[in-house]
């Protein structure tokens, strides 16, 4: 099965061409901003060089977040299109789960997440079991304050008897003295685990559930400002949704 796979989610772009989990080829520009201007050209390349049609790939596959909210509807709406004009399959995979699937340990808590400032981060903890399957989700995906997300980080620990735990992706270098304080022997991620990797979302689609390209959404985690500014003028609740997992 050929996977066309991407993530918009970061300042960093990948695209990548699998046949099922196998990566044939992984193309990434590093701190591009203008996702919209750099996709379609990065497929194109790919699939020239692979001497393949748009229409000869089998299953598309995006981060569907968390991340950037303007580059996370360019990734998804790409492969929303491709999937419904072609009829062809398409996956949406968490983009911390991406993160985590590049850390092989076992026994090992993989705390992936990205900055979202003011020490709160989307994050999520994962843990490599022996199917291949990928990572499993064991502390949700959600939009945590740094200590409730290590307050779950040592529950987690210590109710399963792990004793180490690699924290993956952006912004936790600077939470390293208040990591400490949970007193659990960790290590960051090395500069390439820290990239969200398309060929590892390819990956990670094998075995995901192909989804309906027209219920294919971004999961942003966290409320938009326009969301919240609305809120606060109007008064009005906020409507439920469960693409949000808010600790605050």
């Amino acid at each position: 099965m050929k996977i066309l796979s991407m993530s918009t989610a970061t300042n960093n772009l990948s695209v990548a061409l699998n046949d099922d989990a196998k990566i044939i080829t992984e193309k990434n520009e590093f701190d591009q901003r203008n996702h919209s201007a750099h996709l379609d050209p990065l497929i194109a390349e790919i699939l020239k060089e692979n001497n393949l049609r748009l229409a000869e790939i089998d299953r598309f596959a995006v981060a569907i977040g968390p991340g950037s909210y303007t580059g996370l509807r360019i990734g998804v709406t790409t492969v929303k299109m491709f999937a419904s004009i072609l009829h062809k399959e398409v996956v949406g995979i968490s983009t911390l789960q991406a993160l985590a699937a590049s850390c092989a340990e076992e026994g090992t808590l993989i705390v992936a997440g990205i900055d979202a400032r003011n020490d709160n981060y989307f994050a999520g903890a994962y843990v490599n079991n022996e199917d291949d399957l990928g990572p499993e989700c064991v502390i949700s995906d959600g939009h945590y304050h740094i200590d409730t997300l290590l307050s779950a980080v040592a529950e987690y620990c210590a109710d399963n008897n792990l004793e180490n735990v690699i924290y993956v992706g952006s912004g936790f270098e600077k939470q390293t003295e208040t990591i400490k304080k949970i007193n659990i022997p960790f290590s960051f991620g090395t500069e390439k685990q820290n990239i969200v990797h398309a060929g590892l979302i390819g990956k990670l689609a094998v075995n995901a559930q192909p989804t309906d390209p027209d219920q294919l959404l971004p999961n942003y985690l966290r409320r938009t400002q326009a969301e919240i500014d609305w809120h606060k003028k109007t008064g009005e609740a906020y409507k439920p949704d469960s693409n949000y997992v808010e600790e605050v």
